[in-house]
């Protein structure tokens, strides 16, 4: 396995058990953890950031490009989550079910057309 394989093995599983771990806290009404799950998956969102800018540095390519295509690439990748989050919300916190999942569904189509914006059609 390769340095650069490793070290983003490594950090993408820290950083994701984190984030998970924050967000079942403060989520959780029964565990009343609410303030230190918003701490943990913070600290696990930031582990991830950093994941992605050491595998850019680590792959010789430069740690930010700002164009167009980035920038609306991960608007509608931030888009896609919020929504399929909410969805998740609906349907295991505020106990709406059918309105859950049709929101929910939404953010996964919204993230699988993440695919094409990213690799193109062919």
């Amino acid at each position: 396995m390769k340095k650069k394989n490793f070290v983003t093995l490594i950090l993408s599983v820290v950083g994701g058990l984190l984030f998970a771990l924050g967000m079942c806290m403060a989520l959780l009404p029964e565990w009343d953890v609410r303030t230190e799950g918003i701490v943990v998956g913070v600290a696990g969102a930031a582990i991830l950031l950093a994941m992605v800018l050491v595998r850019r540095k680590m792959d010789g390519k430069p740690m930010v490009v700002l164009n167009g295509k980035v920038i609306g690439t991960t608007l509608l990748g931030i888009l896609g989550a919020i929504v399929l989050g909410v969805g998740m919300c609906m349907v295991m916190v505020w106990d709406m079910l059918i309105w859950g999942i049709v929101v929910g569904i939404v953010g996964i189509v919204l993230l699988l057309c993440l695919i094409p914006v990213v690799k193109g059609l062919k």
